[in-house]
């Protein structure tokens, strides 16, 4: 390998570097940005969806994969300014492992089908509903073994029901922005 190559490979590493946490960042911005709930509406799920359709697969679930990092090891990037494993292991601790899947699916048929409207609708749909299944499974298993038994119906009439709209224009915003932004900024 040549100089030059070794100068450009370094180049795409550092600005990779770059890319991955600014998008972290917003992240854990976004997830500051809350109506507090028993499972609190927030921006995260915006960020993760514009995170993984502009980095695509590969830097897009890396990126959440650091902001889970840096939430487990103390940071306070998670909702209202939370953060260590108890979050995990908590009542929306699903919902942030579910973050990775969603990120990971929407950035894969980014790179595979590119960032036409319909392909970003579809990803976005088929990540939340990953994430939401990861989310209101682990719901349902601390709230049964801290509060009460909860059954599927209950846990989706606390868990998916209410933020259903609040997620789909969400998604709406996200694959606009995703759709504009990548005919302004290649990454």
């Amino acid at each position: 390998m040549n100089a030059e190559n070794v100068r450009k490979h370094n180049n795409k590493a550092l600005l990779d570097l770059v890319y991955i946490s600014v998008f972290t960042a917003m992240i854990a911005v976004c997830s500051q940005i809350y109506i507090p709930t028993r499972i609190p509406f927030t921006l995260q799920t915006l960020a993760v969806f514009i995170t993984g359709g502009i980095l695509g697969w590969r830097r897009g679930t890396l990126s959440v994969i650091v902001y889970m990092l840096l939430g487990i090891i103390g940071i306070p990037v998670f909702a209202e300014f939370s953060s260590g494993l108890g979050v995990l292991f908590g009542m929306t601790g699903g919902y942030i492992i579910g973050f990775i899947f969603t990120a990971l699916i929407v950035g894969f048929m980014c790179d595979k089908l590119g960032k036409k409207i319909w392909v970003l609708a579809v990803s976005m749909i088929l990540g939340l509903a990953v994430c939401y299944a990861f989310g209101t499974v682990w719901f349902m298993i601390v709230y049964t073994q801290t509060v009460e038994p909860i059954d599927m119906a209950g846990a989706l009439s606390l868990c998916i029901f209410p933020y259903l709209l609040f997620d789909l224009a969400k998604i709406a915003v996200a694959t606009v922005l995703v759709n504009r932004l990548d005919k302004i900024i290649k990454i």
